[in-house]
């Protein structure tokens, strides 16, 4: 199975972290990184992403930082992990937005492993797209 990219992950807590001051203004970059334990340059291409696919927006000069375009209610983790590293499905067959029929497939209509894969799929899916943003800061917090 994939595992999630260094990327995903930094955005995910660049995202919790913005999440947390939702409606309180812009947030500089550095207090995030620092926050997070994220490199800056890093970060600064992952907001910069974030901003180009409208779930950030930024400000420059005093007062200026990165702020979420939506509530973190309307952000799930499920459009987040899509965003970054494509497809949830672990086989181009078993995907929904980017099917692929596998190279050494005689019949994917009859392939055992990619009916197990679109259950896989599937479950994966259920939970990343009813989870969102809000959700995870809530159990976070309550976890400490």
């Amino acid at each position: 199975m994939r595992t999630l990219s260094k990327k995903t992950q930094y955005t995910l807590r660049a995202l919790y972290s913005l999440s947390r001051t939702y409606g309180q203004g812009p947030t500089l970059s550095a207090s995030i990184a620092k926050a997070e334990s994220i490199p800056q340059d890093f970060l600064e291409n992952i907001l910069l992403y974030l901003k180009r696919e409208g779930l950030v927006s930024s400000k420059k000069g005093k007062g200026g930082g990165y702020a979420l375009l939506l509530p973190p209610e309307e952000i799930t983790v499920g459009r987040v992990i899509r965003l970054i590293e494509g497809p949830l499905a672990p086989l181009p067959c078993a995907s929904e937005s980017a099917y692929r029929k596998c190279d050494e497939c005689v019949d994917d209509r009859f392939c055992g492993t990619r009916m197990v894969m679109r259950e896989v799929r599937d479950a994966i899916a259920e939970i990343l797209d009813r989870t969102t943003l809000a959700d995870l800061c809530r159990r976070m917090d309550e976890a400490r």
